[in-house]
């Protein structure tokens, strides 16, 4: 006989799979959408630029963990990560709006307007994770 968890490995594996790529899809348009090169500045050693995207993926990710968790197919969990990544990328729209000078800052290396973005990224990520906690998801 086959023990459990491997009869449900194959569901795992699309899970996770839809996970990691719901992330690069997040990454790709994020960095499409930042005028400037985000690993270029990370690899130049700009803090700024790293904590900002750290804030962003981890905003993004931690919704998509809770839905994860509670989802039961693939589809299910790419309508749920679509959503979070609706919600990371307005949040970065509004954090531009808010900061005019924000990507000009990231490249001067300013790590406090960079901490303040990466915190409300996150801070709206928990929210959105919190909101989805709250749903059905039968």
């Amino acid at each position: 006989m086959i023990p459990n968890y491997l009869t449900e490995l194959p569901q795992f594996l699309a899970l996770l799979g839809m996970g990691v790529l719901l992330l690069g899809v997040f990454y790709s348009l994020y960095t499409f959408l930042t005028p400037h090169s985000e690993l270029a500045l990370i690899f130049e050693g700009n803090t700024a630029a790293a904590t900002m995207l750290a804030g962003a993926m981890l905003g993004f990710a931690l919704p998509v963990a809770v839905s994860l968790a509670h989802s039961s197919s693939v589809m299910a969990l790419a309508q749920w990560g679509a959503s979070a990544m609706v919600v990371q990328l307005a949040a970065y729209a509004a954090l531009r709006l808010l900061h005019r000078g924000l990507h000009t800052a990231i490249e001067q290396n300013r790590v406090s307007i960079a901490l303040w973005a990466a915190t409300m990224s996150l801070a709206l990520g928990m929210l959105n994770a919190g909101a989805q906690l709250a749903m059905d998801y039968r």
